[in-house]
């Protein structure tokens, strides 16, 4: 038995419900984690909306968190009780004090690497690893548009990009946020609010553009982005925050100079079990060795869950918000 969040319909924060579950003993490759970290994406709220879809109600919300291993099922030999993980894996479930999660989906953590850490980092992380290296691979010299520039994602995102040797832009909403974006790499923070983000990144590329442009937010940024693009760039579309952009005919992409269009996700990024490793072992060692620096913005206990998605709304957040059983 344990406590977790369920909604049983979808709407605003008030729809989750702080409840018991129980908590079968783990099945054949499966492992029962105890949470002590719990990351709260903006996916989470797509969910509880309704933009994104449930298999069924009640469900529960989250895919991503970090604990200790309480028990393990037949056939799990990578791990033993007592090991501190962290894993990215559904169904949706993670805000929960307990749960059973795949072995596959699960990486023992560095000494390194805190529990609190390590769920302000691992979806986010692993995202930028492969917006950076495999949907676009920046190069030195390249220019760049990140998108909500001091979020979670984007916050690593101009860290990584800057070890990389890029010029990177992002778009922020306030002044506050754009000085927390510059100290964390990004090199012209661009408050959307106010300025035109199309024409500024005109000017700071003298005209050229944009290699790739990293946008989250979809429907509000999406043209813009497509126009902030050099001929033959790339625009990775990689989350709706404002909701799915307006469909785009193939021709228009060829008008706007050859440009790509992608919508990224890292469920195929780390399809295998060799990817996830990869992918987290390389997001380890940057933070590690200093060259990303995470930014845990906000902790919530997790019974405060329906706040901090309230909060994150609001946009009153920077950073990566985690929720403490």
């Amino acid at each position: 038995m344990g406590r977790a969040f369920r909604f049983y319909q979808h709407g605003g924060p008030e729809v989750m419900q702080w409840e018991d579950v129980d908590v079968l003993p783990p099945a054949a490759e499966e492992v029962r984690m105890r949470n002590t970290a719990v990351a709260v994406n903006y996916r989470d709220v797509l969910i509880r909306r309704g933009s994104h879809e449930v298999k069924a109600f009640p469900s529960g919300i989250g895919l991503e968190s970090a604990g200790v291993v309480e028990a393990i099922g037949p056939g799990v030999t990578d791990v033993a009780v007592g090991d501190r993980i962290a894993c990215v894996a559904g169904p949706d479930g993670a805000y929960a004090e307990v749960r059973n999660v795949p072995a596959a989906r699960i990486v023992k953590l560095p000494d390194a690497i805190g529990e609190r850490t390590a769920a302000a980092m691992m979806i986010r992380g692993m995202t930028a690893r492969y917006l950076l290296h495999d949907t676009y691979a920046v190069k030195r010299g390249d220019a760049i548009l990140v998108h909500a520039a001091a979020g979670g994602v984007g916050l690593i995102l101009c860290q990584w990009a800057k070890h990389l040797g890029a010029t990177v832009i992002g778009t922020v909403s306030t002044d506050e946020k754009a000085a927390t974006a510059r100290g964390y790499g990004c090199d012209h923070p661009i408050v959307y609010t106010r300025e035109d983000f199309v024409a500024r990144v005109q000017e700071i590329t003298s005209g050229e553009g944009v290699a790739v442009v990293y946008d989250s937010v979809g429907r509000t940024t999406f043209d813009g982005s497509m126009r902030c693009l050099r001929r033959r760039g790339v625009l990775a579309s990689y989350g709706e925050a404002s909701g799915d952009p307006e469909p785009v005919p193939p021709r228009k992409l060829g008008h706007m100079g050859s440009i790509f269009l992608t919508h990224p996700s890292l469920p195929d990024y780390t399809a295998t079990r060799a990817d996830l490793l990869n992918t987290s072992s390389d997001l380890f060692a940057m933070v590690i060795t200093g060259k990303v620096t995470i930014e845990l913005g906000h902790t919530y206990a997790l019974r405060d869950a329906p706040q901090a998605h309230a909060d994150l709304e609001a946009r009153k957040t920077t950073g990566s918000i985690v929720l403490i059983p």
